[in-house]
Order: structure tokens, then C-alpha cells, then sequence
């Protein structure tokens, strides 16, 4: 069983998640249950997979979680534009976050 806190990806991926909690914290109310959850299930999804990949016993398994995570570091990528479009978060924090999701 691998250690997920040895991996560079998951270490970035809960960054990532980390400033994602941050920035939605300003989000508008309304969005609670609509993009503000909507985006932080996607970001903790990212880290959260990788965990449980690291948790199974074959590559091949391995394997499968980490194309969960990125399937939803891309749900993640949607939402960041969204919410930048719905001038939720700036462009500063966009390409922040952007950066960081496409780093992962």
C-alpha cells in the first residue's frame, strides 16, 4: 500500500482543494447548495480518489482512481471557469486556481 502523503499529486491536489474551500467562501449564499457545493465536492473528489487508489492493491486499480480524480480535476476546471464568468472569483484567482488544477 502506497502512502499518499509521499505523492506530489495528492500533496497539490489538497492544496488545490484547500484554496478552492477558500475562495467559495465569498461565493453568494444562493449558490450554497448550487456551484459553491457543487465545485468543493469536485476539488475534495481530486485528493479523495488518489487517497483511495493508494489505498487498493493492484496497478491496474491504482490506475482507475487516478482517471476518476482527473475526470474531476476537468469537473473542477468547468466550475472555476463558471464561476470567473458569473464574476464570483476574479481573473486573478481564476488563473490561480486554473494553474493549479492543470498542474494536477
Amino acid at each position: 500500500m502506497r502512502n499518499v502523503k509521499e505523492i506530489l499529486v495528492w500533496e497539490k491536489a489538497h492544496a488545490m482543494t484547500l484554496s478552492i474551500y477558500r475562495v467559495t467562501q465569498s461565493f453568494p449564499k444562493s449558490e450554497m447548495y448550487g456551484l459553491t457545493g457543487q465545485l468543493r465536492r469536485a476539488a475534495r473528489s481530486v485528493p479523495a480518489n488518489i487517497a483511495e487508489g493508494c489505498g487498493r492493491h493492484t496497478e491496474a486499480e491504482f490506475a482507475h482512481f487516478l482517471q476518476i480524480a482527473a475526470g474531476s480535476a476537468s469537473e473542477v476546471e468547468y466550475h472555476l471557469l463558471l464561476a470567473r464568468d458569473l464574476d464570483y472569483i476574479t481573473s486573478e484567482n481564476y488563473n490561480k486556481l486554473d494553474f493549479q488544477i492543470n498542474k494536477i
